[in-house]
């Protein structure tokens, strides 16, 4: 890492042909402009200079970064040696399923504004649980074929039937559009409650009952979200709003009869 004697200026070899402009390049420059650093900017515009430039430097990729005299390295090295953090592509993390949540809980509450000229309403909480399920089952038919394998990983009806690792997917978003629209919830109701229950029941046994350290399928198949609590939520959400349909807005209709 630097210290305050470093130098603040850079010499940075980047990418820059006709065919591909090196985005790594470029947010090496970014970095290297916002930490101060003046920077002599030298552009790769042949594969021969490319060529060359890895063989002096004893490099297999590029860009490269020279700071001090001393090579720093690639855009990873660049940040190592700024002190910043380099993100572990191998790394657990539940990132992916907080973000959907959060862009649905807005998508939710705008839509409760935009109709009902308030956020925070009961519609809200159903529209935020359907938006989910939509946007998760979007995520997973990206690549319905790893959301399958990684599926059979822990899902107990998959492991004795494999279909349903395809068929999930679209019975989710399917659910997630009726309820949405509010049609057809004798169906979208009780296949909601079908695939929450067994979802749910087949994330706890494996994390919480037989102790398995799992990757979760929620969010498709080439993800690094671990299964687990947020995992499990994912299930009880449609259980809850399963449960809601059939007892909780008959409870509502009633009070507002009387």
């Amino acid at each position: 890492m630097q210290n305050d004697l470093s130098p603040r200026s850079a010499i940075l070899f980047r990418m820059a042909m006709d065919n591909h402009l090196c985005p790594y390049g470029l947010k090496a420059r970014d970095l290297l402009r916002r930490h101060g650093y003046q920077i002599e900017d030298h552009l790769l515009k042949t594969r021969a200079e490319v060529d060359q430039l890895k063989a002096d430097l004893k490099v297999a990729t590029t860009p490269q970064v020279i700071i001090g005299g001393e090579r720093v390295g690639g855009y990873d090295d660049l940040r190592r040696y700024l002190g910043l953090p380099v993100r572990d592509p191998k790394m657990l993390t539940y990132r992916p399923v907080v973000a959907i949540f959060a862009v649905t809980a807005l998508m939710a509450a705008a839509a409760s504004q935009a109709v009902l000229g308030s956020p925070a309403t009961v519609q809200a909480a159903e529209w935020f649980v359907a938006f989910s399920m939509a946007v998760l089952a979007l995520m997973k038919l990206r690549d319905v074929e790893s959301f399958a394998t990684m599926f059979l990983n822990y899902d107990l009806l998959a492991r004795r039937w494999v279909p349903y690792g395809y068929i999930y997917p679209f019975a989710e978003l399917i659910v997630g559009i009726m309820m949405i629209a509010g049609f057809w919830m004798w169906l979208s109701v009780p296949v909601a409650l079908f695939i929450g229950t067994i979802g749910a029941v087949s994330v706890f046994k494996a994390v919480y009952i037989d102790g398995r350290e799992l990757k979760c399928a929620c969010v498709g198949g080439d993800t690094n979200v671990p299964l687990g609590f947020i995992s499990l939520t994912e299930n009880l959400f449609m259980i809850g709003m399963a449960v809601w349909m059939i007892f909780g807005q008959a409870l509502v209709g009633t009070a507002v009869g009387h």
